[in-house]
């Protein structure tokens, strides 16, 4: 048997940083890179009816966990838009494009978790400070590389906004 001298990380759902990305749209803190000693990254989206969830973009060095906790979520692979339900998970290798969003109509709540981890909770205050005119969106594209989230556009993903 294996043996580690990692330690359990736990969080308090009491104790987790909680941010708004936007008007609709919480970003629950879980686990950073740090925490998880390069492991994984991990986070709870919750999204109300209407949000605009992630914008299309894809990551080069880590690969992206959805995991449906509760409603309704849309999600681009590539060039294809699924609707996911409770119970329902999603992998998405690296520098495949992906954006995910509530259904029309309906909320989403879901657990995301990134491996290897990156510090990317710095990324979510950005937006935070961004949704709250305290920081630029172009702040946000230079950290693309930083935070190794890429932005792209994508059509599938503009038609499947458009329809809702």
């Amino acid at each position: 048997m294996a043996t580690t001298n990692a330690s359990p990380v736990l969080v308090r759902a009491s104790q987790a940083e909680t941010l708004a990305d936007g008007p609709t749209s919480l970003i629950t803190l879980l686990a950073d890179a740090e925490a998880t000693d390069g492991a994984l990254t991990a986070n709870r989206a919750t999204m109300q009816a209407g949000s605009p969830g992630t914008p299309a973009h894809f990551h080069t060095r880590a690969s992206e966990m959805l995991f449906v906790l509760d409603g309704e979520l849309r999600a681009l692979t590539g060039d294809q838009v699924h609707t996911l339900n409770p119970g329902d998970f999603l992998l998405l290798p690296p520098r495949m494009p992906h954006a995910f969003a509530p259904a029309p109509g309906r909320d989403a709540d879901v657990l995301v978790v990134f491996t290897p981890g990156l510090a990317r909770f710095d990324y979510y205050r950005l937006l935070e400070r961004v949704a709250r005119g305290e920081a630029t969106v172009q702040e946000i594209r230079d950290s693309s590389e930083h935070y190794d989230n890429h932005y792209i556009d994508s059509p599938a993903w503009r038609e499947a906004l458009r329809e809702s």
